[in-house]
Parts: structure tokens; C-alpha cells; sequence
């Protein structure tokens, strides 16, 4: 007896012959010429009148035949097909994490679903905001983000302040330089808030969601290798179709 992922796999060359099969049939029917005869024969007006050959073309295409290779083609799709989706009816398998099942009996079509759901999630938790890791970051339970611990900076002014290079006298005055010395007049004490994720949750987030991934990605295995029982489908379609 077949198992489905046997079915999956000749499905494909199935539908790809049956394309070209049914690409060629069409052009078949739709050229006039290869769907006409004609047989002509010549008998002259009298004896003595010029002696012609017969002339017959034979129909090369006959539409009955094209429509029952069509019926043979379209009837192994149409078996494949419904072998493959009668067993995906009835083909389940566990979805199991480290020995814990996270959800029961899950049909082949909802598989596929989870796979392309966690390809997202993942894609999603990788660019998940990290906070700083240059910063020491703590949880502030009255606000539920995180901060750092407080840092207190100094404030300053600059004051103007004179050099004096070169004492008045008599004849010329004081040389004086002017220059600017920062003076402290308070205290700034800054503390940062972050709603971003610490890295060891991301690389948690991470691990669990490639964990079910594989998880799945086992399921749909164990499930496509559930047993089929062939069904005949396409003869009982084109057997009313053409028949």
C-alpha cells in the first residue's frame, strides 16, 4: 500500500504531464486542417477528354480520440489528486516538544499552516528590541519597564575670569587675557527607561519557536507517511463527461 508523501511526490509530475497533455490535445482541436479528408475523382466529359488521378487527403485528428487520451491523462490527475486529499483527511500526527505534546492529532493541511505561521513568528522574535548591553538594567515593578540605576552628572557654567599678563603703568595700561573656567552649580541625576526585551529572553523566545519548528516540521512528516487507499475518481467523471 502507498503513503501519502509517496502520493505528494509523484502528484507534481502527475499535474505536469497532464498540463502538456491537455496544452497539446487543444491545439489538436483547434487546427481546421488536420480534422479534414477529402476524396475527389476525376471522369472526363467524354472519351477522348483529359485523363485525371484521383486526389484524397486522410483526417489526421479525430476529436473522439483526442477526448479519450484527455479523459486517460486528466483521470490519473484526477486519482492522484483524490488519494491525496482523502488521506490528508484522515492523516494526523502529534506535535511534540521535549516529550510534551503541545497539540494532539493535527491534520497534514493545518501542519503546512504552522510552518508557514512559525517561519513569521521567527522572523518577528529575531528583530525584537534588545535593550542596551552597555547599561546595567534592573525591573521597575511600579512601572513594569526597565531602568538603570540613577547617575548623577555635574552641571556647570562657564565664568569669565582675567589673566592679568602685564601690570598698568605710566605710559600703557594692564594687559589682560579673558578666559572662561567651568564652575559647578548643580547636579544632574538621569536615570533610563527602556520597554525593550533583555537578551536572554529574545534567545529564549528564540529557541522555543525553532524548537516547535522542528517539532512540526517532524509532525508533517510522521503524518505524510500515514498509509492511502487509492481512490478512482476521474473514470466515474469522464466516464458521465465523454462518455
Amino acid at each position: 500500500m502507498a503513503k501519502l508523501n509517496q502520493i505528494i511526490a509523484v502528484e507534481k509530475g502527475v499535474k505536469s504531464k497532464s498540463l502538456q497533455d491537455i496544452t497539446a490535445a487543444h491545439h489538436k482541436v483547434q487546427k481546421p486542417v488536420p480534422l479534414a479528408g477529402i476524396s475527389r475523382t476525376y471522369q472526363p466529359k467524354d472519351e477522348e477528354g483529359e485523363q485525371l488521378p484521383p486526389e484524397s487527403t486522410r483526417v489526421q485528428v479525430q476529436a473522439e480520440d483526442v477526448l479519450r487520451e484527455m479523459s486517460a491523462t486528466l483521470t490519473r490527475l484526477f486519482d492522484v489528486t483524490a488519494t491525496k486529499d482523502w488521506a490528508n483527511c484522515s492523516a494526523r500526527a502529534d506535535v511534540t516538544v521535549d516529550g510534551r505534546t503541545i497539540v494532539g492529532e493535527v491534520p497534514v493541511s493545518y501542519l503546512l499552516f504552522l510552518e508557514k505561521q512559525l517561519t513569521d513568528l521567527h522572523t518577528f522574535v529575531k528583530k525584537l528590541p534588545v535593550l542596551d548591553a552597555s547599561e546595567s538594567w534592573s525591573l521597575d515593578p511600579s512601572t513594569d519597564w526597565w531602568k538603570t540605576d540613577p547617575v548623577r552628572t555635574i552641571r556647570t557654567k562657564k565664568v569669565p575670569r582675567n589673566h592679568v599678563k602685564a601690570e598698568a603703568t605710566e605710559k600703557h595700561p594692564a594687559q589682560v587675557d579673558v578666559y572662561y573656567e567651568d564652575v559647578p552649580i548643580g547636579y544632574w541625576t538621569t536615570v533610563k527607561f527602556s520597554g525593550a526585551l533583555p537578551a536572554k529572553r529574545v534567545n529564549e523566545l528564540l529557541e522555543r519557536v525553532e524548537k516547535l519548528q522542528h517539532a512540526v516540521k517532524f509532525a508533517r512528516e510522521e503524518a505524510n507517511g500515514a498509509e492511502v487507499t487509492d481512490q478512482r475518481v476521474g473514470g466515474a467523471v469522464f466516464g458521465y463527461l465523454f462518455g
